[in-house]
């Protein structure tokens, strides 16, 4: 098959660009199209056929404001050559059309009326749909957010209209986890087949498993932005007086370490690679996932390398933490009821070799072998 591959940018690491990291190696011929990208940013990609249009001249730092640009962009994108396209999205990638999505439009003339195009879908637009209330509280545009909120109030219902017109131009959707199908279900109207992403789980065992923790600690690993809820864990631990590794970089650092305020509790790590990561995370008492996420490869990892998480229990987190068995899950959202968690956390006796094989289903080998399925299912009743 003629196959192509979208995603919304590639300017940063993340768990879409590892998701599309993986069929990128699945389909190596495949042209990746994208809105913007950044090989100073995410240098995994250097062996692919990249292509940008005009928003590539764009600053990167622009990207949160380009959305209704990106869906001009896409849904423009002829792509109608393509027998199969995949769309890597949780923005505005799902625009695309496919030949047979312009065939039964009868608008223009597809040069493949059978192509189909398959979304791997994250979670809806967040910023339009569950995640609004937070992002009106905090847009991150610093002293302009005032201007920010006051425009996006006015136009958040047109946006979503289009957002909404756009998630009806794949043919087929997959998706993360239970809770983003049911958001998906929720506020696009379609129907999606979950496919976890692949985790590097083989990478991330670890040979000090099941030994005694000295010292223990507790971890997080993340990219430093708002929406992460760090602050939560920082303010979780200093409740509890326990310590605390933050490893990561992103543009909350500074706050964060402001917040720590030189506190020998909390410890700022730069990034690492792999196998010193593996390692801080088979020492650790427990990981701290506190945001609210689709479903979170960094949890997984840590789950893999022996270190029961402790997770906000709204989320994608309930596909893969079992509440005593490999962790604790916490509700509402808040310092307290983390700090909490932790406390009950403490009082469990969790068998780490076991933590480590509870994750062993969400394997790179395992989505492969999914998703070739599911291609092959959708190209076989592609005329229907």
């Amino acid at each position: 098959m003629k196959v192509a591959l979208v995603c919304d940018w590639l300017t940063n690491v993340g768990g879409a660009e590892k998701v599309l990291l993986r069929l990128h190696r699945m389909y190596p011929d495949a042209p990746i199209y994208t809105s913007k990208y950044d090989p100073k940013g995410i240098d995994w990609f250097g062996d692919a056929d990249i292509r940008t249009g005009w928003l590539q001249k764009f600053p990167s730092k622009m990207r949160r404001v380009l959305g209704p640009l990106r869906q001009r962009y896409f849904s423009r994108l002829d792509l109608s050559e393509y027998d199969l396209i995949i769309s890597v999205t949780g923005a505005e990638a799902k625009s695309v059309k496919s030949g047979r999505r312009l065939n039964k439009e009868g608008k223009k003339k597809a040069k493949n009326p059978n192509g189909i195009h398959i979304s791997y879908c994250h979670v809806p637009t967040q910023y339009y749909w569950q995640m609004y209330d937070d992002y009106m509280k905090n847009p991150g545009f610093n002293i302009l957010n005032p201007f920010v909120r006051f425009f996006f109030r006015l136009l958040v219902v047109p946006l979503r209209k289009a957002d909404l017109k756009a998630a009806q131009n794949p043919d087929y959707f997959v998706t993360i986890s239970e809770y983003a199908k049911d958001a998906i279900k929720k506020y696009y109207g379609r129907e999606a087949k979950i496919i976890h992403p692949p985790v590097e789980i083989a990478d991330f065992k670890s040979e000090t498993c099941g030994k005694l923790v000295e010292n223990p600690y507790y971890i997080v690993t993340s990219r430093q932005v708002n929406w992460k809820k760090i602050d939560l864990a920082v303010r979780a631990c200093f409740l509890t007086q326990r310590r605390l590794k933050v490893i990561g970089e992103g543009p909350e650092h500074k706050k964060l370490v402001k917040m720590a305020d030189g506190s020998s509790l909390i410890e700022f790590l730069p990034l690492m690679d792999k196998k010193e990561l593996v390692e801080y995370l088979a020492d650790a008492k427990g990981y701290l996932f506190p945001s609210l996420e689709p479903f979170g490869i960094a949890p997984v990892e840590a789950l893999a390398a022996g270190c029961p998480v402790i997770a906000y229990g709204v989320g994608g987190a309930r596909d893969y933490v079992k509440d005593g068995k490999n962790g604790v899950l916490f509700e509402p959202q808040t310092v307290e009821a983390m700090a909490d968690a932790m406390l009950k956390f403490e009082k469990m006796d969790f068998d780490r070799v076991k933590v480590a094989n509870s994750v062993d289903k969400f394997g790179v080998e395992r989505f492969d072998k999914e998703i070739k399925k599911y291609v092959k299912e959708c190209v076989k009743k592609r005329g229907e």
